[in-house]
């Protein structure tokens, strides 16, 4: 069987799996904005397209059960892209809102199965050693999509808008009929590159065998662990990114905002060198050591340093809400340590999440972990505006960095086996080395 070296595919499999959230959860938010929507409709609304994200392992057996992991991929970056060309074509009709709505509902659902089938090939196609080391480089990259969807497709609408005299919705469609072509480009060159796996294999199933696998997936996620680790591991996944989750929108929001609103007032082109060329930077640096350390020494060796690093560093906020810098290099350096620290840490939870899904129904138990995940981001994000607003944003980073608490606590009752990450030549004592420990 051909073999391709995962450099090929990884960093465009991740950029397709980060692109589709960016443009849902962002893009669409500044669209509608600019097209007239109230900031009541356009949360209330978009709030909904997070859903499938949440939701997906409802669904996600069946990707585990029915055809292989790759047919899945292929066929919803061809969904994508079809979903895309919708918002383009119906944002200029009559019935704008209501057909775009659609698209995105379809973009989102199409996005989430997506998700679950590139993180379930990502583990079959690579041993457990590949696994932790490209960790960093499939974070980084699909970190990198949505800095590509807010730093560049904005822009680029923005600047269309000059161009076409404030032709809000056709200089929309333009930037949706162009990532359309992007996303067809992405799953012709993904159908050539990415491999067969050998232990991707077609499933030819009924129906009934189809809601027997996934009422024995459901049950199975919940047996992996004694209650009270079971317990420990939920409230790990729900709460880990706690404090970055309240920081997510109210963080960019303060370096946006003018002075008189509590912010630094930085320009977009400002904004877009500080956080989104400086702060790549630190991210991508992050991202890569962290799983290069854990592929080297082992998850466990690093995960306290990893805790530590997507918490502390967070201190930038409370410090520049107080000093209100004005320099650009002191702001962008600040950016570069938050998002260092972000990209190490984020490691952590990726590994864990893993680690816990090995055995059987591997992809549906990922796609578990991560929409728990999801929901721990989703539920602080929303809140976190109405606490900045109450409470200003120099106490409001003061209470984030307290919440800090959260992790190490929730961090601290979980069990992860020493030699996982670490690279070794397989052994047959290897062949029952997956077991979830019971001892810390």
């Amino acid at each position: 069987m051909k073999q391709r070296n995962p450099w090929f595919w990884i960093p465009t499999l991740y950029i397709a799996e980060g692109l589709p959230n960016v443009v849902v959860m962002t893009v669409a938010v500044v669209m509608y904005m600019q097209l007239g929507l109230s900031d009541t409709d356009i949360a209330l609304y978009t709030g909904w397209l997070g859903l499938p994200w949440v939701i997906k392992p409802l669904w996600s057996p069946f990707v585990d059960l029915c055809r292989t992991k790759r047919w899945w991929v292929l066929a919803m970056q061809l969904l994508l892209g079809s979903s895309l060309a919708g918002v383009a074509f119906t944002l200029d009709t009559p019935f704008w809102f209501q057909g775009t709505m659609a698209c995105f509902f379809l973009m989102a659902f199409s996005s989430a199965t997506h998700d679950i089938a590139a993180d379930g090939y990502y583990m079959l196609e690579l041993d457990d050693h590949q696994q932790v080391w490209f960790v960093g480089i499939r974070n980084t990259f699909y970190r990198l999509a949505v800095i590509f969807g807010n730093g560049v497709l904005i822009p680029v609408a923005g600047v269309l808008q000059l161009v076409f005299r404030n032709r809000n919705a056709f200089t929309w469609s333009l930037v949706f009929y162009g990532l359309a072509g992007l996303f067809l480009a992405v799953c012709l060159y993904h159908a050539y590159i990415m491999p067969r796996s050998a232990n991707d294999t077609p499933h030819h199933t009924n129906a009934r065998k189809v809601a027997s696998g996934v009422v024995t997936a459901f049950k199975s996620f919940f047996q992996k662990l004694p209650p009270r680790d079971m317990l420990f591991t939920l409230l790990f996944l729900l709460f880990y990114r706690f404090p970055e989750a309240l920081l997510a929108k109210m963080s960019v929001t303060f370096l946006m905002r003018p002075h008189a609103a509590g912010g630094l007032g930085l320009s977009p082109q400002e904004f877009g060198l500080a956080s989104g060329t400086v702060g790549v930077i630190g991210l991508t640096l992050g991202g890569i050591i962290g799983g290069m350390l854990a592929g080297r020494d082992g998850f466990k060796r690093w995960l306290w340093p990893m805790v530590c690093a997507i918490t502390l560093p967070d201190i930038v906020y409370v410090y520049m809400s107080y000093a209100m810098p004005e320099n650009l290099f002191l702001i962008s350096s600040c950016l570069f340590v938050e998002q260092f620290g972000y990209g190490l840490g984020f490691t952590a939870l990726t590994l864990y999440m893993l680690y816990f899904s090995k055995g059987a129904f591997q992809t549906s138990h990922y796609a578990f972990c991560t929409a728990l995940s999801y929901l721990g981001l989703m539920l602080p994000g929303m809140l976190s505006g109405y606490l900045k607003d109450v409470m200003g944003y120099h106490s409001f980073f003061v209470l984030v960095m307290f919440l800090c608490i959260i992790t190490f606590l929730v961090t601290i009752f979980i069990k992860v086996d020493p030699e996982f990450g670490k690279k070794h030549l397989p052994t047959a004592a290897d062949t029952d080395n997956r077991k979830i420990p019971t001892e810390k």
